[in-house]
């Protein structure tokens, strides 16, 4: 068990190797960059993840997918109205948009989920985990009426995921949030559609 000053210490690290990997790739980063960020020496770093940068890039992973879900909140969590809906799908665009190319997603899809194994289950868990709420609120409009009765939340909430991933790609390749509000919209649209 870690003491307070321990905790902070980890993470602090986890912190730095976030935010290195942010901005310069995860192949580009060395343990050396790592502890400079940190104001840690590597015998600390070994002490708090003694497998390593594997462990490490692990310890990143789940902080980069907490982040990813609360960055989300308190919307997530309450899609039972359109307005709910419409405020969160602005809430994830605005993130996303002041975020740019330091965004946990792009860091968890295209940067440590590639690299181990374990990382990349941990993308996956929290890829099932968003699904999971965002069919929770499909399901909620349905029960109200407010959606169609043979729309499948399952697919509807997994299209929902895709096209965020697909927006958050394009935006950190270009800069642009467009083409993540026109599929955030698009999908939005068929759900409301299908209220009629």
């Amino acid at each position: 068990m870690l003491t307070a000053k321990g905790a902070a210490t980890r993470d602090r690290i986890v912190t730095a190797a976030a935010a290195e990997i942010r901005e310069r790739g995860i192949s580009a980063v060395k343990l050396d960059d790592i502890g400079r960020r940190s104001r840690t020496g590597k015998s600390q770093l070994f002490h708090y993840f003694p497998e390593g940068k594997e462990q490490l890039l692990l310890a990143v992973a789940e902080r980069e997918a907490e982040q990813v879900l609360e960055d989300q909140e308190p919307h997530l969590g309450q899609l039972t109205s359109w307005d709910a809906w419409a405020e969160w799908r602005d809430a994830v665009v605005e993130k996303y948009r002041r975020q740019g190319v330091n965004c946990p997603l792009g860091v968890l899809i295209t940067e440590i989920g590639r690299h181990t194994p374990a990382a990349q289950a941990v993308t996956g868990k929290l890829l099932e985990q968003w699904q999971r709420r965002l069919e929770l609120g499909i399901e909620d409009m349905k029960a109200a009426g407010e959606i169609r009765a043979d729309v499948d939340p399952a697919r509807a909430s997994a299209a929902l995921v895709a096209a965020i991933q697909g927006g958050v790609a394009i935006l950190m390749a270009s800069g642009s949030s467009t083409q993540l509000e026109y599929a955030l919209d698009l999908c939005l649209d068929y759900l409301r559609a299908s209220s009629n």
